[in-house]
């Protein structure tokens, strides 16, 4: 009897500790088998899961691997800044996030995140930080390569929709 109660007392702490965010058993918020676990929001906070927050990247790749830059910047929010990778030009409006992604797309670029860390600030903000890779295709003479890049994307929920404010992306230094 008293084994039963530690093992219930021990799954509900690790149970906690998983909800809180603090213990991923192991597994990481971008991982399939995350994903599968079917993390939501908890009901104690309301505020959204790590894994949920994590998949917004999801969307995103999925959105510039149509080649349509409209559906990319249409996740961004209508103030949203954008410091890309592969431009020196701050974009501050759908305009400019619509010509960077028109001439990005152009390589073809599959987006792949490497690590990443995710703090949920409350019920409609969060940040998801990391290293992310590209792989993109020199349009001209058709050599794949591959960009390691850090990134910062910063989301607020607004009428209902997560949508990007921020977003920070850099090439990757040499480590020095």
């Amino acid at each position: 009897m008293k084994r039963h109660i530690r093992t219930r007392a021990a799954l509900a702490t690790v149970a906690a500790l998983v909800a809180a965010g603090t213990v991923t058993a192991g597994v990481s918020f971008a991982s399939p088998e995350h994903k599968a676990a079917g993390v939501k929001q908890t009901k104690q906070t309301g505020k959204p899961s790590k894994a949920e927050i994590a998949a917004l990247f999801d969307g995103w790749n999925a959105a510039l691997q149509t080649g349509d830059a409209e559906k990319v910047a249409a996740r961004y929010a209508p103030d949203a800044v954008l410091l890309p990778t592969a431009s020196p030009k701050i974009r501050t409006d759908h305009a400019g996030i619509v010509d960077y992604f028109e001439h990005f797309q152009q390589k073809k670029p599959v987006g792949e995140k490497v690590q990443s860390v995710v703090n949920i600030l409350d019920h409609d903000s969060a940040i998801d930080a990391g290293l992310y890779e590209f792989h993109v295709t020199d349009p001209k003479t058709g050599v794949k390569s591959t960009v390691g890049a850090r990134y910062t994307y910063e989301y607020e929920k607004r009428g209902g929709k997560w949508l990007i404010i921020n977003h920070h992306s850099s090439v990757l230094p040499a480590e020095g």
